[in-house]
């Protein structure tokens, strides 16, 4: 699995180290934390810190593999700052990667994509044929990537599936740098009493789902006979508008709250809500986690590190998409 210390990536290896599964995770822990993963690693779970793009390094690797699941890239904010490492990450290394896999006979290749590929919404629910036009060079990186791993499908037969997270939230999340996401950003917030910084008018929506039904959605499309040569949105099917969700998350938290504005970020979509009847009907995919438990499951897990939220937050960075972070 590339990117399986990360946030979305180390919950789907606690699921699969949980059934009993032997997982190899490759993973340079640029966004990835070995802590996200320290825990089960032993002789059912191995960490390979190879980068994606050293392919005789992870063509030494794959002949023992029975499924890849593809989740390593380089996020939205980085691209805004370093395009071009951004799209060797995420395209280039993908088609490279399809190719080792291919060659070294991988009976299954899970592509995880984003939702980001679709840019603003021109209808919702967005079915998986909503036209995609994304807003950044991360969004565009990742279609690069859905393309090749589709062309692979068409052109050779190779069973490979597409997978499209809406925006995801959880244990293991980021809030720190070019990675930090809206809801731990809220939520740690709150938590110190700091306000809420929402980026425009707050009115773009978003579609929230908890990790562990993102994870299980993209384990069961790796496996299920059926999806080899589809595209599956996994989301909760429900939008949120951001400044619904700044009142959802000082509610829950029971903590009041100031919201300030700021500057609309660059490339910033402003309308999304997925459409999941695919994912229902080929996966049995039923998102059981709400948004408001989700976030008390967050709040839970940021209590039990027993770190103070202000600690936590001088890592984070608000205008993320600014300047380069270090690593």
């Amino acid at each position: 699995m590339t990117g399986g210390a990360g946030f979305i990536g180390s919950e789907l290896v606690r699921q699969l180290h949980a059934r009993g599964d032997r997982v190899v995770i490759v993973d340079t822990l640029v966004n990835g934390r070995r802590e996200n993963v320290d825990d089960i690693l032993g002789d059912r779970v191995a960490l390979d810190t190879t980068d994606i793009r050293d392919t005789g390094r992870l063509a030494a690797i794959l002949p023992r593999v029975r499924i890849v699941f593809h989740l390593a890239c380089l996020g939205v904010r980085h691209s805004i700052h370093a395009p071009q490492e951004n799209h060797e990450v995420n395209a280039t290394a993908t088609l490279r990667l399809l190719e080792v896999c291919r060659a070294a006979g991988v009976p299954r290749f899970v592509y995880v994509s984003s939702s980001e590929v679709y840019g603003t919404a021109r209808w919702v629910p967005m079915t998986e044929d909503h036209p995609t036009s994304p807003c950044t060079v991360y969004g565009a990186s990742k279609l690069a990537g859905e393309s090749y791993t589709r062309a692979y499908y068409r052109t050779y037969g190779y069973p490979t599936v597409v997978v499209r997270p809406f925006n995801t939230y959880g244990p293991r999340s980021h809030h720190e740098g070019d990675s930090g996401e809206v809801i731990p950003k809220f939520l740690l917030r709150t938590l110190a009493g700091r306000p809420l910084i929402v980026f425009g008018d707050g009115s773009q929506t978003r579609d929230f789902t908890y990790v562990s039904d993102t994870a299980g959605g993209i384990l069961k499309a790796g496996e299920h006979d059926r999806t080899p040569g589809e595209t599956i949105n996994l989301g909760s099917g429900a939008e949120i508008a951001i400044n619904d969700l700044a009142a959802t998350i000082a509610r829950v938290a029971g903590r009041p709250v100031t919201v300030e504005h700021d500057v609309m970020r660059p490339g910033d979509i402003l309308r999304l809500c997925a459409d999941v009847t695919r994912a229902a009907g080929l996966l049995d995919y039923r998102p059981r986690v709400t948004l408001e438990d989700g976030v008390r499951r967050l709040m839970a897990w940021y209590t039990s590190l027993a770190v103070d939220p202000d600690t936590l937050l001088e890592d984070e960075v608000v205008r993320n998409w600014t300047v380069p972070q270090p690593q």
